[in-house]
């Protein structure tokens, strides 16, 4: 009988050892309540003792978490209503605030992180909520971190995951993207056609200089033109002023042999009689 009174006094004691080990890894705390009372600070890691039935442990993760934030109907500063999620990371850097200043940490920060992105993207309008994400991404960080320090808690990122347009601002985005692009082109060629111009008046000014030059010019354009066997004949300007001062030559040559001098035709007369 006193055989199994010691067996069970020593399994007893086996117990009540194993109730009061605890064993924390290198990425957790634990914090330890004695009646009710806080026992000292966050404990670990390694091998931690506690008195069994006086004593309870709240385990807290000091790893980052990612948490993501649900999307959202948001109306920019400019009236357009647009649907956002979001992603944050934050880590626990006090174990024992986290456990005593708020109940659940992790539902409190995504709470107040959706009730954040809805008044900082407020204050944008979409075209800075589309190209100033960077800037959005830092005013989420400072706020929630100033909001979550007194819960031992520091957000280390907040970036935006997703914006969802409404179809009608998406055909206009479009339209405005063809039209810019449309501009562009424009702005382009007319560019080009201003050089084009400036090239042909430096050239027109040599040429001016220079009249051979004007002439190998239409040489080479009559070239380039009869590489495409067609029956098209060019008289180049050069040519044709030839031709009209010959023509005025001969024209005043006629009007001397025939009018001008008054004795040849008396002499025809005198021989035919």
């Amino acid at each position: 009988m006193l055989g199994w009174w010691l067996f069970g006094i020593a399994l007893l004691l086996v117990g009540l050892a194993a109730m009061s080990v605890r064993v924390v890894r290198e990425y957790e705390r634990l914090v330890i309540f004695r009646l009710g009372k806080l026992r000292g600070g966050e404990h670990g890691p390694g091998l931690i003792f506690i008195v069994p039935l006086l004593e309870t442990t709240k385990r807290v993760s000091m790893r980052i978490v990612t948490m993501p934030i649900q999307s959202q109907g948001i109306i920019t500063r400019d009236n357009v209503s647009v649907d956002i999620a979001a992603v944050a990371y934050y880590r626990v850097v006090n174990a024992v605030r986290s456990v005593v200043a708020i109940e659940n940490v992790a539902a409190a920060i995504n709470q107040i992180a959706q009730t954040t992105l809805r008044a900082v993207v407020g204050r944008h309008t979409l075209d800075q909520s589309l190209s100033d994400t960077e800037a959005i991404n830092e005013d989420l960080r400072k706020i929630l971190d100033i909001q979550t320090e007194e819960w031992g808690v520091t957000v280390t990122i907040v970036e935006l995951r997703d914006i969802q347009l409404p179809e009608s601002m998406k055909r206009a985005m479009a339209k405005q993207a063809e039209a810019e692009r449309e501009k562009r082109a424009k702005i382009i060629a007319a560019d080009g056609e201003a050089l084009a111009a400036d090239r042909l008046a430096d050239a027109s000014d040599v040429m001016m200089d220079h009249p051979v030059a004007l002439q190998l010019r239409t040489l080479q354009t009559m070239l380039e033109i009869a590489v495409d066997k067609n029956s098209t004949v060019l008289f180049p300007a050069p040519l044709l002023s030839t031709i009209q001062e010959l023509g005025s030559f001969l024209a005043r040559q006629g009007q001397v042999d025939t009018g001008g001098n008054g004795s040849r035709p008396k002499a025809r007369e005198s021989q035919e009689s």
